[in-house]
């Protein structure tokens, strides 16, 4: 399985993005997904995941209401619309795979369950 993001910029405080992950190999249908990000000297942090399904999803509570994550399947891409852009929001956004047959109710938001990484894509956000 591979991934592969795209979307990062710059962008002012208060602007809007959109990040693509497209997923290589594997079988997307059965898959959750998920955004996490890092920023200098940090440990990556979650962000969102979406159920294979697409019918469940979670975000940290510093992005709900701002940040939409969907998927599709026919694309085998998973995005993270991100509107009402804030300066710490600034991070290098990567998708993940979460590990099939884990619990996507309690595990999701584990980077230590995610078995496949696309190499990330910089958002930055000016004050």
């Amino acid at each position: 399985v591979q991934l592969q993001a795209s979307g990062g910029g710059l962008v002012q405080a208060g602007g809007s993005l959109r990040l693509s992950c497209v997923v290589f190999g594997g079988t997307f249908n059965s898959l959750a997904l998920g955004w996490f990000r890092q920023a200098p000297g940090k440990e990556r942090e979650f962000v969102s995941t979406i159920s294979w399904s697409a019918e469940n999803t979670y975000y940290v509570d510093s992005v709900k209401g701002r940040f939409t994550i969907s998927r599709d399947n026919a694309e085998n891409t998973v995005y993270l619309q991100m509107n009402n852009l804030k300066p710490d929001d600034s991070a290098r956004y990567y998708c993940g795979s979460l590990r099939l047959g884990t619990n996507w109710y309690l595990r999701s938001r584990s980077r230590d369950y995610y078995d496949y990484w696309g190499q990330g894509t910089q958002v930055t956000v000016s004050s």
